[in-house]
């Protein structure tokens, strides 16, 4: 954290949100889906092939917090939670919220579930068509959206593109875009922001949607898991959201609004 904030001054970024992820859902890995950022959750995965998340350091999340903020007083930073598939674990999402107190809180869908196990999308690509993935995947979406209340945005609507399979040729947002505004449709009606997250393929037609169907805002997201990747794309992520008729807000920290 305290390398990513230099790295923030170094760029000049006014303000940097840390929205530490804090899931609760065991999924079976296949270790070879893993790419050089996630390498280290294997330590976490059992003879059964589960992967079981640790759970979130509160105590030292919070305290690297106050320490970067001690360090670097020029820096807006926000603290923040990545809720994965909160809808499923209420109680300990809630709990967590309580205990945290976050600036900024984001739910996300990282795996769904097939017969008594979960997978992450790229590996249900493997044993179900590509389409049908996709479709379950922003099901699942909407009932989180209608199944928890208490995040504020939308991470990554795109996860389950991002691992699009190559065999089922090239990703065409058209040929989904019925499901794609009903998502957007539902989150918009519940007053939800959309991220735009710059580490995989960014899709202005997704973002244009988003605001025909209502929605107000949008954040971004660079899913920095190093300092490197912070604020990777953003000018590129700003350019496409400005031509899809949203503005900066008052404060560089705050929601893009049409």
């Amino acid at each position: 954290m305290e390398r990513t904030c230099a790295r923030a001054m170094e760029l000049g970024l006014p303000a940097v949100a840390f929205t530490e992820h804090a899931d609760y859902t065991p999924w079976v890995l296949d270790p070879s889906l893993l790419d050089g950022d996630h390498q280290h959750l294997l330590a976490n995965v059992g003879a059964d092939n589960l992967l079981r998340p640790p759970p979130i350091d509160l105590d030292g999340y919070l305290e690297c917090l106050r320490r970067c903020r001690e360090r670097f007083p020029d820096l807006r930073i926000l603290s923040g939670v990545e809720l994965g598939e909160p809808h499923w674990h209420r109680d300990e999402a809630a709990r967590l919220l309580s205990a945290g107190g976050f600036d900024r809180v984001l739910g996300s869908l990282h795996c769904l579930p097939a017969g008594d196990r979960f997978f992450e999308s790229a590996d249900l690509y493997l044993r179900q068509p590509a389409g049908e993935v996709l479709r379950q995947y922003l099901a699942e979406v909407c009932r989180m959206v209608a199944g928890w209340e208490a995040f504020e945005v939308l991470a990554h609507l795109d996860y389950a593109i991002r691992s699009w399979p190559a065999q089922a040729g090239p990703f065409d947002p058209y040929a989904f875009e019925d499901e794609l505004r009903e998502t957007l449709r539902v989150l918009a009606g519940a007053g939800r922001v959309l991220e735009v997250n710059t580490r995989g393929p960014m899709h202005p037609e997704i973002v244009r949607w988003w605001r025909e169907e209502g929605g107000d805002a949008v954040s971004f997201g660079s899913d920095g898991h190093s300092p490197n990747a912070l604020a990777f794309r953003f000018a590129e992520a700003a350019a496409m959201v400005e031509a899809q008729g949203f503005r900066p807000g008052r404060h560089p920290y705050d929601f893009w609004i049409r």
